[in-house]
């Protein structure tokens, strides 16, 4: 997952209800370390029943070339070009495949990814 800052609660839910269409049910959430102080991430896992993971900026770092949605304006916001899908490849775990690239809501973005921890 990634937000800008101030995104509510029923936007989160209302991609993830979009993202997780024909798919297995998601495992956890995973969002970058530097949004831990979003509390709607963290009641929408909450609401889902979910772990949420926070990955720190080196796990997002890593799988940067795996991205395949890079975008300005989040390089030049939180130096990564793509935020939800290294989130969601690195909250996979090792061996991660995207499932579904990032897509977006009002505020928020979200990509599925499959792996060793999902």
């Amino acid at each position: 997952m990634g937000c800008r800052p101030g995104v509510a609660p029923e936007a989160v839910l209302a991609l993830l209800k979009r993202a997780g269409q024909g798919l297995p049910a998601f495992t956890h959430l995973a969002a970058p370390a530097f949004r831990v102080g979003e509390t709607s991430l963290a009641e929408a896992a909450a609401r889902l029943g979910l772990e949420l993971l926070w990955l720190e900026a080196p796990a997002l770092e890593a799988v940067q070339p795996l991205c395949p949605t890079r975008s300005a304006a989040a390089l030049r916001a939180t130096g990564l070009a793509s935020v939800a899908e290294a989130c969601a490849l690195a909250g996979a775990g090792m061996g991660a495949s995207l499932l579904l690239p990032r897509i977006d809501g009002a505020g928020v973005t979200c990509a599925v990814a499959a792996g060793s921890s999902a």
